[in-house]
């Protein structure tokens, strides 16, 4: 176990930055609630996490924008396609609230970027909301999950409740919000 937080704490930085490039809820999650345990440290997990969210989504949205015959290729494209217009929907309806939303949307986080950069959405300004959206993001879950762990596990040890029941909890919730964004894409 000592072997695991070892390693965990030489390349939790690496692995936060991979996850959260492709917009990583858990990268992140999971790198507050280390660093409350004192294996990370929380400002660099915080700006790993946020720099790289912000990246990622500057890099869908050019996928987007330069690269649309490449992007048509993939077979992810053809599979969601329900989805991209559903996520249309929400740019359509007001773009600035669809970029800071989707940081939090499983299933169209990673679509938002790439259906403004389809669009012709200017760069600049989606730079710029993707800046403070990247920012409130991290701040909100980072900073929310940092505080909030150790009431969490003063809870669960209170009442007995084993450690890998979180996860599952956790996991079950995500389960929930991709199965509520099938069912709104799904065709009727």
């Amino acid at each position: 176990m000592e072997e695991l937080l070892t390693s965990i704490s030489t390349y939790g930085y690496v692995i936060i930055a991979l996850y959260s490039f492709g917009g990583g809820f858990l990268a992140i999650v999971g790198g507050a609630i280390l660093a409350s345990m004192g294996k990370l440290d929380i400002e660099i997990v915080l700006l790993v996490a946020g720099v790289s969210n912000m990246v990622g989504d500057l890099f869908l949205f050019y996928m987007g924008k330069y690269q649309k015959k490449e992007l048509a290729k993939y077979p992810f494209y053809k599979k969601h396609r329900r989805k991209m217009a559903y996520s249309r929907v929400l740019v359509r309806k007001n773009h600035i609230i669809a970029i800071f939303v989707q940081k939090y949307l499983y299933g169209i986080k990673t679509l938002i970027p790439i259906i403004l950069g389809l669009s012709n959405y200017n760069f600049q300004k989606f730079a710029i909301l993707n800046m403070f959206a990247s920012l409130i993001w991290t701040l909100s879950v980072g900073l929310g999950t940092f505080y909030s762990a150790e009431y969490v596990q003063e809870f669960m040890s209170f009442y007995d409740i084993p450690p890998y029941i979180l996860p599952i909890l956790l996991l079950s919730f995500l389960f929930g919000v991709w199965k509520f964004l099938e069912y709104k894409t799904e065709k009727r």
